[in-house]
C-alpha cells in the first residue's frame, strides 16, 4: 500500500514515497525535493556469489527528459554514465558500503533514476536518502538509518542543501553523510577555510542527518519486511585455525619489512607456504586456495593494526604523525608546457600541464542547467597497473580514477586566476607512476607543481595529505600519511588539501560505523601539520610560479571592440578573419561580447595579429593623417580607403596646390597616398584632404631634421 510523507526541510518541500514505484523490487523509493525527483530501487539475489568481496553496485542514472530536454549524441538515447553520475554514485556507495554486515555475499544492487531535475536542487544527496529507505524496508539485512547532506556558507550564514545559484557564492561546498550519531562520508571543497570552520560545517550537517533519518523512520514504520535467510560466508573454522597455527610468526616477520615490494614477495611466499603444507594433509583444500588468502589477510589485517596500537610502530618503521621521505622535481619533459613529478615514499605522481585557448574546453550536456556548461580547467587521474607493480589489460577511465581525479581538480580549483586574468583551458594529467597509498594527494601536489612551472599564476601552492585510523574499542591511533597497507586494512581514509591559508578539499570514507568529533578534529590538526610539512618542502622546489610561459604554449591576448564591428573582423562569408589568420598565422576567435582572443605560438605572431585586427576596428581620427589606396576616381575627387572597408571622399580641390583641372592628373584608381581626415559629417561622410597632409607631413619633417612625421596606414 502506498505510503507518502512530506515535510519541510532546509526551506522547501520534502517528499517520500513508498510502495508507488518499481514495486517488483526489494525495496523502493521516490524522493521529492522542490521539483527534483528521484527513483531508488534496491534489489537483492538469493544465493551468494563466487566473487572473493561483497558485490554491491550503486547505478545514478540521469534521464535528458528529467530537464526538458533531448540527448545530445548521435544516436539520442542516454548511453554511459557521464562524470557526474559516476561521482554521484560514489556518494551513495561510499557510506552504504561499511554498513552492511560481514560475510554477507548476496549480490545487491540500488538503483538511483533522476526523474525530474529543476535545476536548483541537487539529486546527489537525495540519492542516499532514498537508498536508505529502499534498503531498510526490503529483506535485505540492511538495519541503518542514513542520509546526506550538502552544507554551505555564505557570508557567514550556513546553509543546509543550498541551490545551485545559491553555491555561487558560497566559500563551502561539503557534502556529508552520516548515521543519527556519527559521521561516515565527507565529500567536497572550500574556498582556503580554517579547518575549526570544516569541523563546524561537520557538526551542522549532523542535525540535517538526523531530521532526516527521524523523517525516514516515522515513514517506515509498519513498512518492513524481516530479513532475508542467509548464512555468512567465511573460512572454517578448521582451516582458520590451521592457517593461523602455520602462518601467524612469518605474517609479523612480513610485516616488520619496511619495503612494500618485499613485504609483498615475504607475504606471497607465506601463502604459497601455507598452501602447500595443507596440501600434504588434504588434497581437496587445494579448492579452498581463496578461503587460505583470505584467513592471511584477517592475521595480516589483526597482526598490523595490534602493533600500531600496542607498540605504536607501522609497517614503514615510522612514528604514528611522521610523513614519507618527498621529493620535488619541475620541468622534466622538455616539450609539455609544465612538468612535475612529486614522490612521496613509494608513491609518485607524474603531474603535466597543457594550455590551450577556448576551443579545448570541454563541454557538459548536463541536466542540471538550462543552456551547455563549458569547463576551462580539468584534471585527470590515471592509475596504470604498472603503479603497483602488477600486468593487467588498460581500460578506460575507471570509477575510483574518476573520483580521485575530481577531488584533486577540486582542490586546485579555487587556486587558479579568473578566465579574464589568463584566459586559457587548461588541463592536468596525474599519471601516477608508484602507488603506496595517498596517490590522489600526491596527484594535488604534483598538479600544483607542474601549473607552476607551466607560469599558471596561481594564488598559493597547494598541498594534500591523507589521514588513517586504527580504532579498536577504546584503543584508537590517527595514522599521518597513510600507507597503501594502512588504507586497506585500517578503518579510515581521510583526506585533506589545502594551502598555507586554508583548506580547499576533504573527503573521509571509513569502515566502521561513524566517528566521533573529537577524532575528526584531531585527525583535520595533525592534516594541517603535514600539509605546512609537505608545503616547506615544495617551496624549495618551486617557490612561486615561473613568469614566462613556456615557448611551447600558446599565447592568448586579448582584444575588446565594439560589437558592431565584429561582422567586419569575420568579413564575407569568413573571408577576412581567415586572411588575417593565413597571414599572421595566429588563431582568433570572437565572442558575443566583442571580445577578440588571438592565440599564437610566440609575441610576435600576436602582435601581428592584433595590429591587424585594431586596424579593421579603428575608428578614424579627425586631424590624423592616413595612407591608403585609391578605390574610384570621379570628376570631383577621389574615394581613398584609409581604413579597411572606410572611405573617405577628397574633393578635386583639395588634391593639391593650386587649380586640378582633371582628378586623374594626380590620382589614379590603385594610386596609394596620404590624405588628412578633415571632418566627419551627421551622416558619417568623411572629408579628405591630400594636400592638408602634405603640407602638415612637408613642415613636421623640416621641424624633425628630415625626418617623416609618423602616419597611419590603413
Amino acid at each position: 500500500m502506498t505510503k507518502r510523507i512530506e515535510r519541510q526541510f532546509a526551506g522547501r518541500t520534502l517528499s517520500l514515497e513508498i510502495d508507488h514505484m518499481a514495486k517488483l523490487a526489494a525495496g523502493s523509493c521516490v524522493v521529492q525535493y522542490g521539483d527534483t525527483v528521484v527513483l531508488c530501487a534496491a534489489t537483492v539475489q538469493d544465493n551468494p556469489t563466487h566473487l572473493p568481496f561483497f558485490p554491491l553496485t550503486i547505478e545514478y542514472r540521469e534521464k535528458s527528459y528529467a530537464a526538458g530536454k533531448i540527448p545530445g549524441s548521435f544516436f539520442k538515447r542516454e548511453g554511459q554514465p557521464g562524470e557526474k553520475e559516476v561521482l554521484a554514485a560514489r556518494l551513495t556507495d561510499r557510506p552504504l558500503r561499511p554498513l552492511f554486515p560481514d560475510g554477507f555475499m548476496h549480490e545487491t544492487q540500488v538503483a538511483c533514476l533522476i526523474l525530474s531535475a529543476d535545476q536548483e536542487n541537487d539529486a546527489d544527496v537525495l540519492a542516499l536518502l532514498g537508498a536508505s529507505v529502499a534498503l531498510n524496508m526490503s529483506k535485505v539485512p540492511f538495519d541503518h538509518l542514513v542520509a546526506s547532506v550538502r552544507v554551505g556558507r555564505i557570508r557567514g550564514t550556513w546553509l543546509l542543501n543550498p541551490t545551485f545559484q545559491q553555491l555561487e557564492y558560497s566559500d563551502i561546498d561539503i557534502v556529508v553523510a552520516g548515521t543519527e550519531d556519527a559521521i561516515l562520508m565527507v565529500e567536497g571543497g572550500a574556498v582556503e577555510v580554517p579547518e575549526a570552520d570544516i569541523l563546524e560545517a561537520l557538526k551542522f550537517a549532523q542535525t540535517g542527518i538526523q531530521e532526516l533519518i527521524g523523517i525516514q523512520r516515522e515513514l517506515l514504520e509498519g513498512h518492513t519486511v524481516p530479513d532475508m535467510s542467509w548464512t555468512p560466508v567465511q573460512p572454517a573454522e578448521d582451516l582458520r585455525n590451521s592457517v593461523e597455527t602455520l602462518a601467524g610468526q612469518r605474517v609479523a616477520e612480513a610485516l616488520a619489512l619496511t619495503d612494500k615490494t618485499e613485504r609483498m614477495q615475504a607475504m606471497a611466499s607465506v601463502q604459497e607456504d601455507v598452501l602447500a603444507s595443507l596440501l600434504e594433509e588434504d588434497e581437496s583444500l587445494g579448492e579452498r586456495r581463496g578461503e587460505v588468502k583470505e584467513v592471511l589477510r584477517s592475521i595480516e589485517k589483526r597482526t598490523m593494526r595490534r602493533t600500531i596500537l600496542d607498540k605504536g610502530e607501522r609497517a614503514d618503521g615510522r612514528g604514528l604523525d611522521q610523513i614519507r621521505p618527498i621529493t620535488c622535481e619541475v620541468g622534466l619533459l622538455p616539450r609539455t608546457h609544465g612538468s612535475a613529478l612529486f614522490t612521496r615514499g613509494q608513491t609518485q605522481s607524474l603531474a603535466v600541464t597543457t594550455l590551450g585557448t577556448s576551443r579545448d574546453e570541454q563541454r557538459i550536456d548536463s541536466i542540471d542547467s538550462a543552456e551547455e556548461v563549458t569547463k576551462s580547467f580539468m584534471l585527470h587521474y590515471n592509475f596504470p597497473p604498472f603503479s603497483t607493480g602488477e600486468a593487467k589489460p588498460f581500460r578506460g577511465a575507471s570509477r575510483r580514477e574518476k573520483g580521485h581525479g575530481a577531488l584533486a581538480e577540486r582542490s586546485i580549483q579555487p587556486l587558479l586566476p579568473s578566465y579574464d586574468e589568463f584566459p586559457y583551458t587548461i588541463r592536468v594529467v596525474s599519471d601516477i607512476m608508484e602507488s603506496n597509498g595517498s596517490s590522489s594527494m600526491a596527484s594535488v601536489c604534483g598538479a600544483s607543481l607542474a601549473l607552476m612551472d607551466a607560469g599558471v599564476p596561481i594564488k598559493a601552492a597547494c598541498a594534500g595529505v591523507a589521514m588513517g585510523l586504527i580504532k579498536e574499542g577504546e584503543g584508537v591511533a590517527v595514522l599521518t600519511d597513510i600507507l597503501g597497507l594502512e588504507d586497506a586494512l585500517g578503518d579510515m581514509d581521510f583526506k585533506v588539501a589545502g594551502t598555507r591559508q586554508g583548506v580547499t578539499s576533504i573527503q573521509m570514507d571509513i569502515k566502521v560505523e561513524g566517528l566521533t568529533f573529537e577524532i575528526i578534529q584531531e585527525a583535520l590538526e595533525r592534516a594541517n601539520k603535514g600539509r605546512m610539512h609537505i608545503l616547506d618542502i615544495m617551496d624549495h622546489a618551486m617557490p612561486e610560479s615561473r613568469t614566462e610561459l613556456s615557448q611551447w604554449a600558446p599565447r592568448i591576448t586579448t582584444v575588446q571592440i565594439n560589437p558592431e564591428k565584429i561582422g567586419e573582423i569575420i568579413g564575407p562569408k569568413g573571408k577576412t578573419i581567415r586572411a588575417i589568420q593565413d597571414e599572421s598565422g595566429a588563431k582568433i576567435e570572437i565572442d558575443d561580447s566583442g571580445l577578440v582572443k588571438i592565440a599564437a605560438v610566440s609575441m610576435e605572431v600576436s602582435n601581428r595579429a592584433r595590429e591587424m585586427v585594431e586596424a579593421i576596428v579603428k575608428e578614424p581620427e579627425v586631424g590624423h593623417i592616413y595612407e591608403g589606396p585609391v578605390k574610384n576616381t570621379t570628376t570631383f575627387g577621389a574615394f581613398i580607403e584609409i581604413m579597411p572597408g572606410t572611405e573617405g571622399l577628397c574633393h578635386i580641390s583639395e588634391l593639391s596646390e593650386g587649380r586640378v583641372e582633371k582628378t586623374e592628373d594626380v590620382l589614379k584608381k590603385g594610386d596609394v597616398t596620404k590624405v588628412k581626415l578633415l571632418s566627419i559629417d551627421e551622416r558619417g561622410r568623411l572629408r579628405l584632404s591630400r594636400k592638408a597632409a602634405l603640407a602638415e607631413l612637408a613642415q613636421g619633417e623640416s621641424a624633425a631634421g628630415g625626418e617623416p612625421a609618423e602616419v597611419g596606414q590603413s
